[in-house]
């Protein structure tokens, strides 16, 4: 074969750097979104914030100010002042003060004063910021077991027990792993073991040690005051017949307690006070809050839609950096002003994209899901990227890109855009009804359903059904679980 050269013409489409910004922005979330910015204003001398409306507020109440500062310069000063600056004519400065020393050691200043007995006089002050703790369940016996007085033998089997402690503070490690961990020559004996897991047992929270759920409610049983009504009763049942409360087998507890109904109520009652894990209530994670990004309100029976403004700062180019771009000029400083100012550009660009593609879609969903906002779950519609898709007339991939990972405030609460989609159920009369609605449906009916004989999963199906809505009682279990709800045997109650 020989060698030739052909020549052809096509075209293709080619993902350019503006592109590719504009989508990686569109798919961020909000908290990753910030620091996108914030990593773009550190890099790019030629981006800034927008603050012409704070300057403007600024400007109005510093001219505020000014308006008052006659007044507030006659007003009569307080008693405290006026003793503090008596204190100040009478008292004498010492020559010289110690070296290490402050000045706020020896003399107090007025603004400390004037800032009252918190550690500063700002009115956003954070004190469970200052005061919050992030230790784990471990670290929180850790700090009791410091301030028990123990011998050295026995806190050490006491760290060994601490590290066999779940999340829950359920005990794990059996009293002959411990002895046989021990040291032989300290001769440690399980009954030594046994005592001072009993110490520990007396420790926070309350319950903490237990081996299994009988022990950790009759050690909680077992903290409470010796007056507290139908406490014996409560011990009673939890030590020996903790397998018919666990079964709800109501009737034979009542036979064997030989306890009458009532009675019977007011010690489930008290059992319900209790935690079967106590150890759950403390942990070192941080809590981790949304910050939504479309807000919802109804203002005067109109639904509106707007954008949360803390989400992302406003930035506009440096214009004194812009001024010092020259067209002709082609050498390294002028080169390294021209990109930034490109970049800068293009980033704002992709910026607005973002922002203008997201309140689009939310304006669009708001609008096909008005019966959800004004009634509730029940009534919300079934529906795909594809109808958001075609209504902005933009690609599912860039539905999915703007709904995921982004949130919406509204009077019902917060939801993340994807849970406005759903897939649907054909009902009897040719309509369509979405899996949340029927969730919903499931979910009050359970809520409405007699304590005593809960509603079985097949019976639910069967109400749905009367309801014109066909679902499966295999569907309707899968919906259940997925609410966390138990099912009809373990949702028998007594009260």
């Amino acid at each position: 074969m020989k060698a030739s050269l052909q020549l052809k013409m096509g075209q293709s489409l080619t993902m350019t750097p503006q592109l590719q910004q504009a989508i990686r922005l569109l798919q961020l979330s909000t908290l990753d979104l910030q620091q996108e910015i914030q990593e773009a204003l550190d890099s790019n001398p030629m981006l800034e914030h927008d603050e012409s409306e704070n300057e403007d507020f600024s400007s109005e109440a510093s001219s505020n100010n000014d308006n008052n500062e006659t007044e507030v310069t006659a007003s009569t000063p307080e008693p405290e002042t006026q003793e503090l600056g008596d204190q100040w004519s009478d008292d004498k400065m010492p020559d010289d003060l110690p070296v290490d020393s402050d000045w706020d050691d020896t003399f107090q200043t007025t603004a400390s004063i004037a800032a009252g007995p918190g550690p500063s006089g700002d009115d956003d002050f954070d004190y469970d910021s200052r005061h919050a703790t992030t230790d784990d369940l471990q670290g929180h016996l850790e700090w009791q077991l410091n301030l028990t007085p123990m011998s050295d033998v026995d806190r050490e089997i006491a760290t060994m027990l601490i590290d066999g402690v779940d999340e829950d503070g359920y005990l794990h490690t059996t009293i002959e792993d411990v002895v046989e961990a021990m040291d032989p020559e300290s001769e440690v004996e399980q009954e030594e073991v046994v005592a001072v897991l009993k110490r520990l047992q007396q420790f926070d929270p309350a319950g903490v040690f237990a081996r299994d759920l009988r022990e950790c409610l009759l050690l909680q049983l077992a903290q409470l005051p010796k007056e507290t009504p139908w406490l014996a009763e409560a011990q009673l049942v939890i030590s020996d017949f903790i397998n018919l409360l666990g079964s709800r087998d109501y009737p034979t507890l009542m036979r064997k307690t030989k306890l009458k109904e009532d009675n019977l109520k007011a010690v489930l009652r008290l059992i319900k006070e209790l935690n079967p894990k106590p150890g759950a209530g403390i942990s070192g994670e941080q809590s981790e809050y949304v910050v939504p990004d479309v807000i919802v309100r109804n203002i005067r029976d109109e639904w509106r839609v707007e954008l949360n403004p803390d989400i992302a700062p406003k930035l506009r180019v440096n214009a004194d950096y812009a001024s010092l771009v020259r067209r002709s000029d082609s050498s390294s400083d002028n080169t390294f002003l021209k990109d930034h100012l490109q970049e800068a550009r293009w980033f704002i660009k992709s910026l607005q994209s973002r922002n203008d593609t997201l309140l689009k879609v939310a304006t669009k969903i708001v609008e096909y899901q008005i019966e959800f906002f004004e009634e509730g779950e029940e009534k919300m519609k079934p529906l795909v990227l594809h109808d958001i898709a075609e209504a902005v007339g933009m690609h599912e991939s860039t539905i999915s890109r703007v709904t995921t990972q982004k949130f919406m405030h509204t009077p019902r609460g917060i939801f993340e855009l994807k849970y406005f989609f759903s897939s649907h159920v054909s009902t009897d009369t040719g309509g369509e009804c979405s899996s949340t609605a029927i969730r919903a449906m499931i979910k009050k009916l359970i809520s409405e359903e007699n304590a005593r004989k809960p509603l079985s999963d097949n019976k639910i199906a069967t109400m749905l059904s009367e309801k014109g809505i066909q679902v499966a009682r295999r569907t309707v279990a899968k919906y259940r679980e997925a609410m966390m709800i138990p099912p009809s045997n373990e949702r028998k109650q007594l009260i």
